[in-house]
């Protein structure tokens, strides 16, 4: 399969028509009306995808990506925070990663894990509550699929990658959370592992 919408038609031939073109809430469903109830304070989700128009994929062979005309799915649910560390949003290029980092951005959801370079891959996405700050940090293991060379650098754009699950990958966790860290300040550290 090479289009999403080949799956709609997979799935249309096994249970009759599915109306599309559909509105851009219709994605999260029953959800959208549980997290109007329950309201919470942050909502985070991980974006497990590129948000792009780049049109060459990296050669790993499942490449995802989301149209930038299609972030409203993303702000009907009111999301604050996107954590990017994952095995998908490098699939069209470091050019997709920050295409989908200044689209967020310009949509003002926050971002966590990824970045231009390694300082801005590291930091965290600081959302501000009633309550106080949540700083959510994003982390992602090369056992999830990621590639070691996705890691942000001083120079390249990327991924906060972990390079192995070890006490020192904790370590360097802590060191991170510590730096950025004040009091009263709730923590939130997205680990995406296999």
């Amino acid at each position: 399969i090479r289009d999403a919408r080949d799956y709609v038609r997979l799935a249309e031939r096994t249970n009759g028509p599915v109306n599309w073109p559909v509105e851009l809430a219709y994605p999260w469903g029953d959800a959208l009306a549980e997290l109007q109830r329950a309201v919470p304070d942050v909502r985070i989700i991980n974006l497990e995808t590129s948000v792009t128009t780049q049109d060459k994929p990296a050669p790993k062979g499942i490449n995802y990506r989301m149209n930038p005309k299609n972030v409203p799915c993303i702000t009907a649910a009111g999301i604050d925070c996107c954590v990017l560390a994952n095995n998908h949003v490098l699939d069209w290029g470091r050019a997709g990663c920050v295409e989908t980092i200044e689209t967020l951005r310009n949509a003002h959801i926050k971002t966590a894990g990824a970045g231009r370079d390694a300082t801005q891959a590291a930091s965290p996405a600081v959302l501000p509550t009633r309550h106080g700050r949540v700083l959510v940090f994003a982390f992602g293991s090369v056992t999830s699929g990621i590639p070691r060379d996705w890691a942000a650098t001083a120079t390249k754009p990327g991924i906060n990658v972990l390079s192995n699950l070890s006490d020192e990958g904790a370590r360097r966790i802590g060191r991170q959370v510590r730096a950025a860290r004040q009091d009263n300040d709730i923590v939130v550290a997205s680990i995406h592992w296999g």
